[in-house]
């Protein structure tokens, strides 16, 4: 038997990380996870993170430096095929608004 996904379902915006079957990976803001589509809102793509940051989790919890990757934001993404979804801490979400991206 499969395991039934935990999603969020919210009546205002949560900041999430989502990661998709093609390995592609965002942040931005949902109001429902709970299919296997996720529409983000203001959604940047996380195009490389450096080890500093300790993989996908860290990245949800210290959110990126300044060796990262993070592309501009969007207006809206939807996020398809979606494996994993993690909600993003309030430091994490400043540290992706600032949009790093190596030089």
């Amino acid at each position: 038997m499969a395991a039934k996904k935990k999603a969020v379902k919210a009546s205002k915006e949560v900041a999430v990380l989502v990661g998709t079957e093609l390995r592609n990976l965002w942040f931005g803001y949902a109001t429902d996870t709970s299919k296997d589509t996720v529409v983000l809102k203001r959604a940047r793509q996380v195009i490389y993170w450096s080890a500093s940051v300790k993989g996908a989790g860290g990245l949800a919890v210290t959110g990126p430096d300044q060796s990262c990757r993070i592309g501009p934001a969007v207006n809206e993404v939807q996020a398809r095929r979606v494996t994993t979804v993690a909600i993003v801490s309030d430091v994490a979400v400043k540290a992706f608004e600032a949009q790093p991206w190596a030089r």
